[in-house]
């Protein structure tokens, strides 16, 4: 488990990002993929992150002060329907943004439902992802909502509609599974 993680500050316009000169490990996925119960397993936390009833709720940059030594950024999630055409473009530019400025991106956890297909917005987030050039991982999460025989027939069927290479993780915050695995992965980046 990360230890002292606590929650700093939320940005919702792209001049007011943190600015810091600690790495920070940072997190994408579409609207209700999990990512705030993400953080609270990592942080061995249950209400750290608000985990929303509504998805598309979190429209800022919210940063996660570990231990003084790095930064968790949960960027807004994507794909959710009931946004403007004018909130999607501001928060487009406010993660455009962000990913741009930022030169203390150490990795990027790109998290996906282990239960669905990837959307055209996991599509266009994964290519937008490669043409970065930043390190990130793939990450399945509530992998405890699929029988553990069948863990690897899902995420081979992410990698095929994504075409991706990259390894993908399971992951569940209910049930714990690989939150061990996840935790050493950040250490190991945060160190070298």
């Amino acid at each position: 488990m990360l230890k002292n993680v606590k929650f700093e500050t939320s940005v919702f316009e792209y001049n007011k990002l943190l600015k810091t000169d600690k790495p920070q490990i940072v997190l994408v996925g579409k609207s209700n993929v999990g990512k705030s119960s993400f953080i609270n397993a990592i942080s061995n936390q249950k209400k750290l992150a608000k985990v929303g009833q509504t998805p598309g709720k979190t429209r800022s940059i919210n940063y996660y002060n570990v231990n003084n030594e790095f930064y968790i950024v949960d960027l807004p999630g994507y794909g959710y329907s009931t946004m403007s055409e004018k909130e999607k473009m501001k928060i487009n530019k406010l993660i455009d943004t962000y990913i741009s400025k930022t030169s203390q991106i150490k990795h990027i956890y790109f998290l996906v439902d282990i239960r669905n297909n990837p959307s055209i917005n996991d599509r266009q987030m994964y290519e937008w992802l490669l043409s970065k050039n930043i390190s990130f991982s793939i990450i399945a999460t509530k992998a405890d909502k699929i029988a553990k025989t069948k863990l690897e027939d899902y995420t081979k069927n992410i990698s095929k509609c994504l075409f991706a290479k990259e390894k993908i993780t399971p992951f569940s915050s209910d049930k714990k599974i690989n939150v061990d695995v996840i935790c050493n992965e950040i250490e190991k980046i945060i160190e070298g």
